[in-house]
């Protein structure tokens, strides 16, 4: 609706984890190049972070930049069993009749995967909202996918990105196995004031509109009521952008935000 008004060519604040909008502040930075260390070394990543620090649009960024020979498996929904947890590794790694049986399972995986190895393609399993994950059963399994490797290197990355529960879950004493199968680990946290200036700034350029449109005491109270959350960022942009279009204006001042924020229940340091 309001995208000719601003000049947009797209719309800036969009919920879905489109790569092209990824802000690179310091800690999404540094958050990525560990993702991308732990993918090349072939560990288990492990990255943690509140909601809506950005951990989902990471995991995209993730896949937009790894080598054309890396195999990206994207597990969404880890509500699963040990051996539906299986079976959706299989059929992802290409196994077209994956076993009800989890020891013909793991054959199948080792041998997919071992294929691969010899084309020079090296799959990366990356597991959303892993806290989700319903049973340390399912956990097992995935610190013995960790063990399908050869003498001097192991055959898949994978990456466990979740809420802060699933650190705390990993730190119980029945986790300990996996716990030190972790290589790499990042906790990911909000942004500050100038970076979420710089955050609104690049998404609004991304988009091709005017970084102008949004003044500084705007960006102030966006920040005051985010709590530098990208995501709750995102919802109050795109509602400020909204209003501004139905009261014509072409610049967001802090009245406009202050109405939104009010509107979303939102209260300062949210």
């Amino acid at each position: 609706m309001y995208l000719e008004h601003y000049g947009f060519s797209v719309k800036p604040f969009d919920k879905t984890p489109n790569p092209v909008f990824f802000y690179k502040s310091p800690i999404h930075e540094e958050a990525l190049a560990r993702l991308q260390y732990g993918t090349e070394e072939r560990e288990l990543t492990l990255l943690t972070g509140e909601i809506g620090t950005g951990k989902t649009l990471l995991s995209r960024a993730l896949i937009d930049t790894l080598p054309e020979n890396y195999l990206p498996i994207l597990i969404i929904n880890p509500r699963l069993s040990p051996n539906q947890f299986l079976k959706t590794v299989a059929g992802r790694l290409g196994v077209e009749s994956p076993s009800y049986f989890r020891t013909d399972l793991l054959d199948q995986i080792n041998a997919a995967l071992y294929s691969y190895y010899e084309n020079d393609i090296f799959p990366v399993i990356i597991i959303d909202e892993a806290q989700l994950i319903p049973s340390k059963s399912t956990f097992d399994e995935i610190r013995l996918l960790t063990n399908f490797q050869l003498d001097d290197a192991n055959l898949l990355s994978l990456v466990l990105i979740g809420q802060p529960e699933l650190r705390k879950r990993l730190k119980h004493g029945s986790y300990e196995a996996i716990r030190q199968r972790i290589g790499i680990r990042y906790h990911l946290g909000p942004i500050g004031r100038e970076d979420t200036g710089r955050y609104i700034t690049h998404r609004l350029l991304t988009a091709e509109g005017d970084r102008e449109i949004i003044s500084e005491e705007a960006v102030d109270v966006v920040f005051r009521y985010s709590g530098g959350l990208p995501r709750v960022i995102n919802n109050i942009m795109a509602n400020a952008l909204l209003m501004g279009f139905s009261k014509d204006l072409s610049k967001i001042g802090p009245d406009i935000i202050l109405d939104v924020v009010e509107d979303l229940d939102l209260e300062p340091g949210y």
